[in-house]
């Protein structure tokens, strides 16, 4: 047995051993529904229910409005659930939230970035460049400046209408480096897109409606989730992603104050990003895995690594959204991007 597979065992051992013998407990987890959610009841609901001798009971939510109503109502129902990284840390400046046990929840291998007092992210997906091979082939745009380049990649293009990373691309395609990002310069971002708006075809709404813009080949080049992109071309969209200056978001786990089943909840959350189950997460869904050392498993094949967008190698070329930024800036700047697109 190798030292990552005894690590591995003495964590699932470590908290298995804390469970009463013969206990069947159950824990009510909450999400997005869809193949997001079949992912996780396959990637880590599924064995964690082994481990612990437990049930997970599931419903689903539309954001951290559904947690703010339970948890004022003092009607918590929910023991874990998932939300987006800004809703986490909105949730977390209102009180909506359990603190975590960091001496449970083991934090090797996960960036600061996506570790919190009450909540930690559990996947990540990427904002990235997508085009139309049948127009560019394998050399399309590398970077949001190239994407902003009508003269050297003449063609349609496609953004999302949201603030949230347009922003950022935005100002990134007028030179800003990635890593100085925050706090926005708007100004900056609303003048960069002006530029390119005369080629924007479609600013679309959906993750749904961005993929079915690169598979029908409405826009050339699109900014687009990686996960929306990779189910476009095994869904036979002529289409190539990179990972250039892709922009890391995150799904994070929380536990709703007042929840039930705190201390299990906490067990469950340390499996969640446990190395070994993270590993599990892109056998099922093309979303990547915030701990890294789910690398290190050998569940993960090359192969499979260099399509993942938290893989090291991808990683690499990435930067963070500013969670912070856009609890505290979200509802401003989505009406100064409502008004442009007015324009």
């Amino acid at each position: 047995m190798d030292i990552v597979t005894t690590l591995r065992a003495a964590l699932v051992l470590g908290i298995a051993a804390t469970m009463p013998a013969g206990a069947q407990s159950v824990l009510t987890f909450s999400s997005y529904g869809g193949a997001y959610q079949a992912a996780q009841r396959k990637a880590l609901l599924d064995p964690i229910e082994k481990i612990l001798n437990i049930t997970f009971k599931e419903d689903t939510l539309t954001g951290i409005a559904d947690v703010r109503a339970q948890v004022r109502a003092n009607a918590v129902k929910w023991d874990v659930a998932d939300l987006g990284g800004a809703s986490c840390a909105r949730g977390a400046a209102e009180g909506l939230f359990e603190p975590l046990d960091y001496s449970v929840i083991k934090t090797d291998g996960v960036d600061k970035a996506m570790v919190h007092p009450e909540w930690i992210g559990v996947i990540y997906y990427s904002t990235v460049i997508a085009w139309n091979t049948d127009k560019y082939g394998a050399n399309g745009p590398q970077s949001w400046t190239d994407f902003w380049d009508t003269k050297k990649f003449p063609g349609t293009r496609s953004l999302s209408r949201g603030a949230s990373e347009t922003f950022e691309v935005a100002l990134m395609a007028d030179g800003v480096d990635p890593a100085k990002l925050y706090p926005l310069d708007v100004d900056r971002a609303l003048k960069s897109l002006a530029r390119i708006k005369p080629s924007v075809v479609a600013w679309w709404a959906s993750g749904a409606q961005a993929a079915q813009l690169l598979k029908d080949g409405e826009a050339d080049m699109v900014a687009i989730w990686n996960g929306r992109a990779g189910a476009a071309i095994k869904d036979g969209a002529h289409a190539a992603i990179t990972y250039n200056q892709g922009i890391f978001n995150t799904d994070c786990l929380v536990i709703p104050k007042g929840a039930k089943n705190v201390a299990l909840a906490q067990k469950a959350i340390a499996l969640m990003l446990s190395p070994d189950l993270q590993a599990n997460i892109p056998s099922y869904i093309d979303y990547g895995p915030t701990n890294a050392k789910a690398f290190d498993t050998g569940k993960i094949s090359a192969e499979q690594a260099v399509k993942i967008n938290s893989s090291p190698v991808n990683a690499a070329k990435q930067t963070y959204m500013n969670f912070d930024y856009w609890r505290d800036n979200l509802a401003k700047q989505t009406e100064r991007m409502d008004a442009f697109l007015q324009q």
